[in-house]
């Protein structure tokens, strides 16, 4: 912790004498010897073949089990996000998962699109998606960008960005560093690779490539070659936060400082059993909300939960623990939202 705030502390006064935007005080990311990206605070543990393979079973079975407490559904058809788009209220709509549409400022955009039955490399396997998207693709607005946090698969679908890239080839496509050529690879031209610290303004917004704790893998051989983010995108009227994936750590409280807060902030609440295994890579419930406390966020979106059979806590635990977090803070903590699968909210 103490190396991390010590590198935004000297990145932020370089970035005050050249002028950069004042993300540069959060980046870039570092790398070791070989190259690979690392966390700042080093390599993360998660736990021995005792812990791990008995959780892989558990998940491999998981498809032929049905497990209750999944998320409600709302239905919705688009058709006041189709109209939204050319009066830009601003709302979120969680479509499951990560994945949420958020309009503001003018503009649509998506966090981490999954639309495929299981977080896989194939759909018959891996996975499986216990409620369906909350929002067709075709029913969508048009989108000015999508931000994708890291390649795991269910937060980097190609099936549900190809889909987006043809219905729309003026997408734009936000991606951390070394996942670009992935979608390249699949015929996806317009993207942008960010590093930490990193900006670009799109239709009147900024998007900011911010850290998180996390790592990557797609493949065999391929740990931590690509990077992992968390991603802001500010406006002349809203402040939105999207942590991607990712453990505990300084950086929100230095991005909320550096931000000077944000108007919503959506914090992944899901995927935290067994602890051994999850604990420096993902949040557990009261760790999102102090998340979002660090972040100064006037709401706390909770996602990452219920959608897709990726770890052992009851599907329903996430939200209740969540909301009791938020209960036992008081204020000022965030207001602790928890959308239905479809649900659109005005922020």
């Amino acid at each position: 912790m103490l190396i991390l705030l010590s590198l935004l502390a000297g990145c932020l006064l370089g970035s005050a004498v050249r002028g950069e935007p004042v993300a540069s005080g959060l980046g870039p990311a570092p790398r070791d010897e070989e190259g690979r990206f690392v966390n700042p605070v080093g390599p993360l543990d998660h736990a021995g073949i005792r812990v791990r393979l008995p959780f892989f079973f558990r998940r491999a079975g998981g498809g032929f089990v049905d497990r209750p407490g999944a998320p409600e559904v709302e239905p919705n058809d688009g058709a006041f996000l189709r109209e939204n788009a050319m009066h830009s209220t601003p709302t979120v709509t969680w479509v499951g998962h990560a994945t949420l549409l958020v309009q503001m400022d003018h503009v649509s955009f998506l966090t981490d699109p999954q639309w495929s039955k299981t977080a896989s490399p194939v759909s018959f396997v891996g996975p499986k998606r216990f409620v369906p998207p909350g929002l067709a693709i075709e029913d969508l607005p048009p989108i000015d960008f999508v931000v994708v946090s890291h390649n795991h698969y269910d937060h980097l679908d190609l099936d549900s960005l190809e889909a987006l890239a043809n219905r729309d080839p003026q997408t734009r496509f936000f991606v951390p560093l070394g996942n670009g050529e992935l979608l390249r690879e699949a015929g996806i031209d317009r993207v942008s690779e960010l590093d930490w610290g990193e900006s670009r303004t799109h239709e009147g917004v900024t998007v900011f490539c911010l850290p998180s704790q996390h790592w990557s893998k797609r493949g065999i051989g391929d740990d931590n070659e690509a990077l992992w983010s968390s991603w802001a995108v500010v406006g002349p009227e809203r402040r939105f936060y999207f942590a991607g994936d990712t453990g505990y750590f300084a950086g929100f409280a230095a991005i909320g400082e550096l931000f000077g807060g944000f108007d919503l902030a959506a914090v992944p609440i899901g995927a935290y059993e067994p602890q051994a295994m999850m604990k420096s890579s993902h949040l557990n419930p009261e760790e999102a909300m102090q998340a979002a406390i660090d972040l100064r966020a006037r709401h706390a979106l909770g996602v990452h939960y219920g959608t897709f059979d990726l770890s052992d806590e009851p599907l329903d635990e996430p939200p209740r623990r969540f909301r009791e977090a938020a209960e036992a803070h008081g204020r000022p903590a965030p207001s602790a939202w928890l959308l239905r699968v479809g649900e659109t909210r005005a922020f």
